[in-house]
């Protein structure tokens, strides 16, 4: 009787109490069901393309905003020229997945869609608008500290839109978060860099800089609202279409291409200011940048198409985080209590949020 308890206790029980010997077979003689082995493989290729997309949008993004921040102190007024680059790339390199060769003709044809064409022309005027004002922003005395921070306020825009849109409901704890993150943002956008010489500081409190530097601040609001509408867009299309995230990325670059006739002379003067200086040395900067906006583009839609907006977007203000601190230590920016401060309350609220991203309740 106890050599029986021991043997028991060492080979141990399956889960529906059944005794299994040493080799993992049951008591009676039969093999343990292969269901859980089955489901690990069918959740492996899973867990390896959401932790790869992860890996893309943090190594992708935080190196695209080096070269992005190098590319603005050759010119700030670059912002057309880099987006048309960035838009005519990604197409470039995404246009062979989607071409097919028909036996009968020698002229390629694109490959039959998963999604209507309607629904990718939508998401390029709020892709496009978003993307052009993100850049011209700069041109206004935004500096890039700010513009991180501020663009990490996203998650106030994905809970509006996902109240009145999608009908969730969010709790208490939540709520709070937000307001800690709209809290955060608003002493941002109020502070300055702290100026270092008299001559800067009389620049710093004219009437027609902080003009300049609140209409950069009502850009970067509006690119944040049409970001939440495309998050919002993306999730809807994935969930009816399936994760199409490929196409996406192919569709809203090669049909915004066309917008950029009316903005043609805007980027030929941003295309010709890499020419002035070390010319060699300015497009191999333009070049690391469009590589790594391809990584992080992707990175982003293959994350979105696997999970919600929301959680995009905490994913995304965690890597944003990271850019803040690339930039500070990179590039030697300035900083100050304040923005300290409403920084800290963005990412803190952020965080708080994500730990109670369960809760969120739908009608």
């Amino acid at each position: 009787m106890s050599t029986r308890r021991k043997g028991a206790k060492s080979h141990g029980a399956g889960q529906d109490g059944t005794r299994l010997s040493a080799n993992g077979v049951h008591g009676d003689g039969s093999a343990p069901s292969p269901t859980s082995k089955a489901e690990l493989v069918q959740l492996a290729p899973a867990f390896f393309d959401f932790y790869t997309a992860l890996t893309m949008v943090f190594g992708g993004c935080c190196t695209n905003v080096i070269s992005y921040e190098q590319l603005l102190n050759i010119n700030p007024r670059i912002g057309s020229a880099l987006t048309f680059s960035q838009m005519l790339f990604i197409t470039l390199q995404s246009l062979p997945s989607f071409l097919i060769f028909p036996k009968s003709s020698f002229v390629p044809r694109l490959k039959p869609r998963q999604v209507p064409l309607s629904q990718w022309a939508l998401q390029v005027l709020v892709l496009t608008s978003g993307s052009l004002l993100n850049n011209w922003a700069f041109a206004y005395n935004v500096p890039l500290t700010i513009f991180i921070v501020f663009r990490s306020a996203g998650l106030p825009v994905s809970m509006i839109l996902g109240y009145l849109v999608l009908k969730k409901r969010y709790t208490i704890l939540q709520f709070l978060s937000v307001c800690t993150v709209t809290a955060g943002v608003v002493l941002v956008t109020l502070s300055r860099t702290a100026p270092r010489t008299e001559e800067e500081t009389s620049k710093v409190l004219s009437a027609e800089d902080l003009t300049r530097y609140f209409v950069g601040i009502s850009m970067m609001t509006i690119s944040l609202f049409c970001t939440g509408w495309l998050g919002l867009l993306q999730e809807r299309t994935y969930t009816k279409y399936g994760p199409c995230w490929k196409e996406g990325v192919f569709y809203t670059h090669v049909l915004s291409l066309p917008i950029f006739i009316f903005l043609g002379k805007d980027v030929k003067q941003g295309i010709l200011s890499l020419s002035t200086k070390s010319s060699t040395e300015s497009f191999a900067i333009l070049a690391v940048n469009l590589v790594t906006q391809l990584i992080c583009v992707s990175g982003v839609n293959r994350l979105t198409s696997q999970v919600s907006s929301v959680s995009t977007n905490i994913a995304l203000t965690a890597r944003k985080a990271m850019s803040l601190c690339l930039s500070i230590w990179w590039f030697g920016n300035d900083w100050n209590a304040q923005l300290g401060i409403g920084a800290f309350m963005v990412f803190f609220g952020s965080l708080l949020y994500t730990l109670n991203i369960n809760k969120i309740k739908k009608d």
